[in-house]
């Protein structure tokens, strides 16, 4: 269904509770099938994470995950190592074609039986889990975190544990330190030395460990965007978020200060306030390295706001829901901006005009959906398969309206 955005004005202040972060929510939803001592509240409820229940469940020998990478990447660790259970894992016609030969390689290296059973590198996997005994291995840091993050969640059940050796650069430390931090919360005993993760054996847990979810930083993101592309004054107060966050994206908070939004920490809020207006004499610049998934969001504010920007650190957008870097690219050049792309950069060179009444395509990509929604307090817009957002905010066009968006069908 496509959604027509109208050019709006939003209220002075607005309150919006956002749902708990896909990131840990998956996490944990995986912790607690190894671990059914471990209770969790304030789950995400994106598509994501009910694809990852239903894959947890046990019940199907055929696992379809749809989009959902990070189910993905657990779920192929996770059904690895559970003995004499058959599975297959598969997803979209996209998921077919995000590699997973990485994970694959390192699981079989710990003793794992997966087979591809269509292209090599690549879903849909045949598992047959077993006991996995050895445990050391080697891994490319380079290319996904997931893959570091997935070995990590299930080592503390293997029988010797894990020394993980990470080899290149590490992308999205941030998310490999949560996964660590989540482990440890549980009694899991972790070191994270130069480059090499060790994590011991847990058989068991032995009380009962009530876990509660932060709200997500990335759907906070959205909340950033629409701030700094406000009037003076304007604020949001969103819920529920710790000023200590796990999560990467997390350093939107920092980020944002360069287009005049403060955040102030309250209890469990985070209140954005639009304090100044940006007045640049130089392009931003950012390595988005540790939080990729908002590079998106950080563009469409520049290209709103007027302002140029370089990004790096954004290798990983390639292998997305959809090649983010292109898809970037595409809309934005609709709207009368332009951007150069790298594999691991974009530059968008500021234009004062907008192009409007433009028709955005979201790619079955939920993060370009939401990225460009700002845009609606600049000029008319329609936005593609909207609801693409269930992936990981649901409740994200009602939010929208409740700050004062017009939306309509």
């Amino acid at each position: 269904m496509h959604l027509k955005l109208h050019q709006s004005h939003i209220k002075k202040e607005s309150h919006i509770t956002v749902s708990g972060s896909k990131s840990e929510s998956n996490r944990l939803l995986l912790l607690q099938a190894l671990y059914p001592k471990i209770n969790i509240s304030n789950l995400s409820d994106s598509d994501d994470s009910h694809v990852m229940q239903k894959g947890l469940s046990g019940h199907f020998d055929v696992v379809d995950i749809h989009h959902a990478g990070t189910a993905m990447r657990f779920l192929t660790a996770y059904f690895a190592m559970q003995a004499q259970k058959e599975v297959v894992l598969t997803g979209s016609e996209r998921m077919k074609e995000r590699p997973i030969k990485i994970l694959v390689d390192a699981l079989k290296n710990l003793g794992a039986d997966i087979t591809y059973m269509e292209n090599d590198g690549c879903p849909p996997l045949k598992i047959l889990g077993k006991e996995l005994v050895k445990d050391k291995v080697t891994l490319n840091a380079h290319v996904s975190s997931q893959y570091i993050s997935a070995l990590l969640l299930v080592a503390p059940k293997l029988k010797n544990g894990l020394e993980l050796t990470l080899k290149g650069e590490i992308t999205s430390v941030p998310y490999i330190k949560m996964t660590l931090s989540l482990l440890e919360q549980i009694g899991v005993d972790t070191t994270f030395k130069d480059n090499i993760i060790t994590v011991t054996p847990k058989p068991s847990l032995d009380k009962t460990i009530d876990s509660i979810v932060e709200s997500d930083w990335s759907s906070a993101s959205y909340f950033y965007s629409i701030v700094a592309m406000s009037s003076m004054g304007t604020k949001i107060t969103l819920s529920s978020y710790k000023e200590n966050s796990l999560q990467g994206d997390s350093e939107l908070a920092s980020i944002y200060q360069q287009f005049g939004v403060q955040t102030s920490f309250k209890k469990n809020t985070i209140t954005l306030e639009k304090i100044s207006e940006v007045t640049l004499e130089k392009d931003i610049e950012l390595n988005l390295v540790n939080c990729p998934d908002i590079a998106q969001t950080i563009t469409v504010t520049c290209l709103g706001l007027g302002l140029s920007c370089y990004l790096s650190g954004l290798h990983t957008l390639r292998i997305k829901e959809t090649d983010r870097l292109q898809a970037l690219k595409t809309e934005i050049k609709k709207l009368g901006g332009h951007i150069n792309i790298t594999d691991n950069s974009l530059k968008l060179h500021a234009s004062n005009k907008l192009i409007r009444n433009i028709e955005i395509n979201t790619y079955n990509d939920h993060r370009m959906a939401m990225a460009f929604a700002p845009l609606a307090l600049k000029t008319d817009i329609l936005i593609k398969n909207a609801y693409v957002v269930t992936k990981s905010y649901k409740a994200f066009w009602d939010d929208l309206k409740t700050l004062g968006f017009k939306i309509s069908q």
